[in-house]
């Protein structure tokens, strides 16, 4: 009798909030821990850039988290926090698309041999992108190789702050790319949970249909 109940339970509300094992997942809370790490060596805490990029880098892990955990009795909900989380990480996209930008700093193509090894290396913590940064550092110094559109070796954060823009330029490229990625998965999950409503229905039509059954079996 326990072993129906439970199965009925499951068949209303179906398994979810496993949104550790989601790839995007993962990828966003990288970004957020780069992007934590990002400004506070190339954005000057005082601006309204700081708090923005931290905040958009945030909403994208947390949205995912929570769309995921509502999906057991809302789809509608589990869509609309999953294109938030979108959203948030495309402005975030921007943002590091701009600090290259407005710095006269390059902003690396999808083949570029520094962008193929970070990409290689398939990170997955902040300590596996230092290493990375360190060792293209030193590739550059070895092979005498230049990442910049300028001949500056340091560019200004704040006043009293300079940073190296070899490791300002590695950072930003490498956090798009990440980026990158986790919007490309954010966009098939979009599409995958679309499909799923429009063919399973949402929590209402669940529980309608046990109703239904329940009135039919009395």
């Amino acid at each position: 009798m326990e072993s129906r109940n439970q199965n009925s339970t499951s068949d209303l509300i179906p398994p979810h909030g496993g949104y550790r094992k989601l790839k995007s997942f993962q990828i966003a809370q990288l970004v957020y821990d780069v992007t934590v790490r990002f400004c506070e060596l190339y954005i000057d805490w005082r601006s309204r850039t700081h708090d923005q990029m931290v905040q958009a880098a945030r909403s994208g892990v947390q949205n995912i988290a929570e769309g995921s955990q509502a999906s057991g009795t809302s789809k509608k909900t589990e869509l609309k926090l999953t294109n938030v989380a979108r959203a948030s990480l495309e402005e975030l996209r921007l943002d590091y698309e701009d600090f290259l930008r407005q710095r006269g700093l390059p902003l690396w193509k999808p083949d570029y041999p520094a962008l193929v090894r970070f990409k290689a290396r398939q990170c997955s913590s902040l300590e596996d992108m230092r290493d990375w940064i360190e060792e293209e550092k030193r590739n550059k110094d070895r092979h005498k190789l230049t990442w910049t559109n300028t001949d500056k070796a340091s560019v200004k954060v704040s006043e009293g702050q300079w940073v190296s823009v070899g490791s300002s330029v590695l950072a930003a490229n490498a956090a798009l790319s990440l980026l990158n990625l986790c919007c490309y998965l954010l966009d098939r999950q979009l599409d995958a949970q679309a499909k799923a409503f429009e063919q399973k229905g949402g929590f209402t039509e669940r529980l309608y249909k046990k109703r239904t059954q329940a009135r039919k079996q009395q």
